[in-house]
């Protein structure tokens, strides 16, 4: 065979390895930014390339997401995220440090996720110079 050939080849071998890689990449349900519209709040994730930097929160460094209020600049950040097909284990903390727990974010459907808060704190956020506590479960819809 001629170089070019052996080439040819040798780059589309390379090219239909990396095709699963990019169709798994391009499915994950977990790279998101999810809204609830009662509680105004959100949820940014993507657990397979983590988020590079949380606005205003740059010092933590790239994580696998974080939940906020579009009223404030506090967040409740995402330590580690263990997924499964349609449920994510989540590690979360508030960003002052002073509150954690462990909740889950299931996909109920393409574009609807319910996050349940299971051990630890209750999730407070800033809202008219109080805190509001977040219900146990909330769903959220996928923003468009």
């Amino acid at each position: 065979m001629t170089n070019i050939v052996k080439f040819f080849y040798t780059s589309l071998l390379a090219v239909l390895l990396c095709l699963p890689a990019k169709a798994q990449q391009a499915n994950n349900a977990f790279q998101a930014n999810l809204y609830n519209q009662e509680y105004d709040v959100f949820l940014n994730i993507n657990f397979a390339d983590m988020i590079e930097s949380i606005p205003g929160h740059e010092l933590y460094g790239p994580l696998p997401g974080y939940l906020g209020k579009t009223t404030s600049s506090f967040y409740w950040l995402i330590l580690s995220a263990e997924q499964d097909k349609e449920t994510a284990t989540l590690q979360m903390v508030n960003d002052y440090g002073s509150e954690d727990l462990t909740a889950t974010l299931t996909q109920t459907s393409d574009s609807t996720f319910v996050l349940t808060q299971g051990k630890g704190s209750i999730i407070k956020l800033p809202y008219e110079k109080k805190w509001q506590k977040l219900p146990k479960s909330l769903e959220f819809k996928k923003r468009r």
